[in-house]
């Protein structure tokens, strides 16, 4: 006779917890690793679109394993994400798309399987993905990336010589315009001639910086590279003084944070801005920015943007923090093969260089031997050419606030490695101090500043004539 289930013997409580336990062991010894990580939390969901990349984040409290694949008709990325329920963070990425975003054009969410979320973004133009994760750092937890590149990235070259052109169209129109208006004026009776003025013409807006073409393993397209510059469009561009504006940070990286919040990535944005339009204003001269908005740019691809334009300057604009509220002052700092000149811009150096890291590079293989070739490249007239910047752009920003320190000092910032280009970082102030904090916020202050560092670099070609420099691609 069968017993009911109310007659069955019941284990006692230890039997019943052993059982569990080796049930719970078998279970962990089948399911893998995305089975284990169902349940992950979704911590923020984020877009970065800008016309050399467009970023998004997915940040979770665990690492997520996803896949992608590129479709057609449309066009459109398909991403499948294991281990995840949809949550309201998730969905929020659907808004999160602006309509200006060069790559998206929307994005949908959806649960495909019961433990797989399917993310499909449809596309403006073709793309070549690149998918990768990053470890816990700084405030971040688990972040999973997918950067949206185009399929051939534009040549930065032609970029500087198509704005160069259209900046000596605009002056021409300007003074035919008002030779046009005099002769007018002349040939009215009655009404007194005016001598011709030239309106000044208005810097043309240049082009965004070329994306990076490399892709990983996973990217099922390789952007092309852009052809190289024939021997005319080198001529052309010789004819300049092409100078590499560098906004620190951007993007995932918002660089130190002042007492009130102010954040260095978007006021040394702004401070090359204006500085790109007071220097493109300058006869002869031309900047290349190796970010123009919000984004994340590697520090070993700020250096090579400004070789592929074979600049004659780098100038990498920062406003960084120190370990006390009360450090003050604008500093300049040129690369050192031979050991930092202080403890503390040793310790600026570390912390710049850590940018990677917390923007988000994707580290390929090799890239750490590139970075150590191009400090082996570094020569000591490169050296030698960045301390001479350095001091009249430091005697010039010294008439505007207070000084760190009266001379250029010298650390292993990675992004001032280019061999062959005179490379300077400035520390325009601290912003962790709160009264620079204050001047950094003011359009006034940072008027001043670029005034001074136009200056500082007019008198530097003043008695460097880049003609007599010996440059190398």
């Amino acid at each position: 006779m069968s017993l009911g289930p109310s007659c069955r013997p019941h284990p006692g409580p230890g039997i019943a917890r052993r059982d569990l336990l080796k049930r719970g062991g078998a279970l962990a010894l089948l399911l893998g690793g995305a089975e284990l990580a169902w349940g992950a939390g979704i911590v923020a969901v984020r877009v970065w679109p800008a016309d050399e990349y467009t970023r998004v984040t997915i940040e979770s409290d665990r690492a997520l394993a996803a896949r992608h694949q590129l479709m057609e008709g449309p066009d459109r990325l398909v991403i499948d994400i294991d281990g995840l329920e949809l949550s309201p963070e998730l969905r929020e990425l659907v808004g999160k798309v602006r309509a200006d975003d060069p790559f998206i054009a929307g994005v949908r969410v959806g649960q495909n399987q019961p433990r797989t979320v399917r993310l499909v973004v449809d596309l403006k133009q073709a793309t070549a993905p690149q998918q990768f994760r990053l470890e816990p750092v700084a405030a971040y937890q688990h972040r999973l990336v997918f950067d949206l590149h185009p399929v051939r990235a534009p040549d930065p070259l032609l970029a500087l010589l198509r704005e160069k052109t259209q900046a000596e169209e605009q002056a021409a129109r300007a003074v035919q315009d008002a030779l046009g208006e005099f002769i007018g004026r002349m040939e009215r009776p009655g009404i007194p001639a005016a001598p011709p003025v030239a309106a000044a013409p208005k810097p043309a807006a240049p082009a965004r910086p070329a994306a990076p073409p490399a892709a990983v393993a996973q990217a099922p397209m390789t952007p092309a590279p852009p052809p190289p510059p024939t021997a005319e469009q080198l001529r052309k561009i010789d004819r300049l003084i092409v100078i590499a504006l560098d906004p620190g940070h951007g993007g995932e990286d918002p660089g130190a944070i002042g007492p009130s919040g102010l954040k260095e990535k978007d006021v040394v944005l702004a401070v090359a801005l204006q500085l790109r339009d007071r220097l493109n204003a300058v006869p002869g001269m031309r900047v290349m920015l190796t970010r123009d908005d919000d984004y994340f740019v590697p520090l070993g691809e700020r250096v090579q943007k400004a070789r592929r334009v074979r600049a004659d300057l780098f100038v990498s604009i920062h406003a960084d923090a120190f370990m006390r509220p009360e450090a003050r002052g604008a500093s300049v700092f040129a690369l050192s093969d031979k050991g930092a000149s202080s403890a503390a811009a040793r310790w600026m150096a570390q912390r710049e260089n850590a940018s990677d890291l917390v923007g988000g590079a994707n580290f390929r293989h090799g890239d750490a031997h590139v970075m150590r070739a191009l400090l082996d490249m570094s020569t000591s007239k490169q050296i030698e050419d960045s301390m001479k910047l350095g001091s009249e752009v430091l005697g010039q920003i010294g008439k505007v606030g207070k000084l760190h320190k009266r001379n250029v000092e010298q650390a292993g910032f990675a992004v001032l490695k280019a061999p062959d280009i005179p490379s300077i970082l400035v520390e325009t102030a601290f912003i962790s101090n709160p009264e620079e904090e204050r001047k950094l916020a003011s359009e006034e202050y940072r008027a001043e500043l670029v005034k001074a560092l136009t200056t500082g670099i007019r008198r530097y070609f003043a008695k460097n004539p880049p003609l007599a420099r010996n440059r190398a691609l």
